[in-house]
């Protein structure tokens, strides 16, 4: 393809992301979609260039005001992820000249929110929390993430796995926390390798094997995963229980669970029973009332622990939708502890980094359930095999963040029924 033919992509494909009313990812699925004739290299440098732009958002639009033309080719340029010599091939005299310019800009010596790329509501929610560690966070947040792989430990051991990626020429590095986690730098094809079309590895991020791993199924367990979605962490909790007892997978979306079924096909689990669900409190819930061993609740929240993965979550999300989203969390985890036997265990859980989602909401639900008594989050993750436990938590809850850990930002609380 011609230079200033993909740049012009870039640029349409800009357009439509930065109007923020729906997911990049599923915007960007959507262009590659329209334009099947895209290469893999062509699609990796307008999906990176596209991300690259979304976590410089204040910072690129700043900088693209002295130039000359449509504002989303100079957002591309700016953002540009794919080869130099390519891009400079597209520009013109005029547009190298401006590239120089701002170039040669001090970043240092702009305004914090020039360097630090964030919504105001945010920063004034993250800063006082993290005091001198906020920069790091920052930093942490202007790169992507690694690609984590989970092993099947139903099928496969982590070794073994290691070593048939060496043999496809791909490193793959035990994850520093989870014993069942590989973690691969760059994004090669997995879909075409065999030890992913067998089922022995399946695509998480190493903070979602950790809430599995939190969770503590056992062989023989009744267990529910409540808001399961694709099913990431269902699968997990399988593998854990040893394909035995019952496990069920309840979303209130039927097309979410519906991606679960070729992921379970190749997991050769066969005690995983999705069921969708219309709220907390629909009447296949309520039959299950007091009968289950293990909940999860990896409730909806901001996403704002995923931003190196989905940075156009801080421009979407604001202190309205995160109100919103606090009342629903709420309403969900009081509902799945319904289901909680006395004896059983219950884990909140989201992908935030903001303790309105996830302190405070453990913290209203212990004072409004005496019958459930919580515990400590450190000892669940050691007796689960996870080295150096205490690192990974605050107080009781497990609390990750990218800059320390290296994982998305996530949050859990645990308790078990009196």
């Amino acid at each position: 393809m011609h230079p200033n033919a993909l740049l012009e992509h870039a640029t349409e494909l800009l357009h439509r992301v930065l109007q923020l009313k729906n997911p990049a990812d599923g915007v960007v699925s959507d262009f590659f979609r329209e334009h099947r004739e895209l290469g893999m290299r062509e699609r990796h440098a307008l999906a990176e260039t596209t991300y690259s732009v979304l976590r410089r958002r204040l910072l690129y639009r700043h900088l693209a005001q002295s130039g000359k033309g449509e504002i989303e080719r100079r957002l591309a340029i700016l953002g540009w992820q794919g080869n130099d010599g390519f891009l400079r091939a597209a520009l013109s005299e005029t547009e190298r000249h401006w590239l120089e310019q701002v170039g040669a800009v001090d970043r240092a010596a702009l305004p914090e929110r020039l360097r630090h790329n964030l919504p105001e509501w945010l920063v004034e929610l993250l800063q006082p929390a993290l005091g001198a560690e906020f920069w790091p966070l920052v930093a942490s947040l202007d790169t992507s993430a690694p690609l984590d792989l989970r092993v099947n430990t139903f099928k496969a051991k982590r070794e073994a796995v290691q070593a048939e990626f060496a043999a496809a020429g791909i490193e793959a590095l035990p994850t520093p926390w989870s014993p069942t986690g590989l973690r691969i730098d760059g994004k090669p094809a997995l879909h075409k390798l065999e030890v992913f079309l067998h089922g022995d590895v399946e695509v998480q991020d190493e903070g979602s094997q950790l809430l599995a791993l939190l969770t503590g199924a056992r062989r023989g367990e009744m267990v529910v995963d409540f808001c399961a979605g694709a099913g990431g962490k269902t699968l997990a909790l399988g593998a854990e229980m040893r394909n035995t007892g019952r496990l069920y997978a309840f979303d209130t979306s039927g097309h979410r669970l519906a991606a679960l079924k070729p992921r379970l096909a190749r997991s050769g689990l066969s005690n995983v029973h999705p069921v969708q669900i219309a709220h907390e409190r629909d009447d296949r819930i309520k039959r299950l009332a007091g009968k289950i061993d293990r909940v999860l609740v990896d409730a909806p929240c901001s996403g704002l622990g995923t931003l190196r993965r989905n940075p156009d979550l801080k421009w979407r999300q604001s202190p309205e939708s995160i109100a919103e989203m606090r009342v629903k969390q709420a309403a969900i985890l009081a509902g799945a502890a319904r289901l909680v036997k006395p004896g059983g265990r219950l884990v909140y859980a989201t992908c935030s980094l903001l303790a309105l989602e996830d302190e405070d909401v453990a913290a209203e639900f212990s004072a409004a359930h005496a019958d459930f008594e919580p515990l400590p989050a450190a000892e669940a993750l050691a007796r689960a095999h996870v080295t150096n436990a205490d690192a990974l938590v605050s107080g009781n809850h497990l609390r990750l963040w990218p800059h320390r850990h290296g994982t998305d930002g996530f949050f859990a609380a645990l308790w078990t029924r009196r």
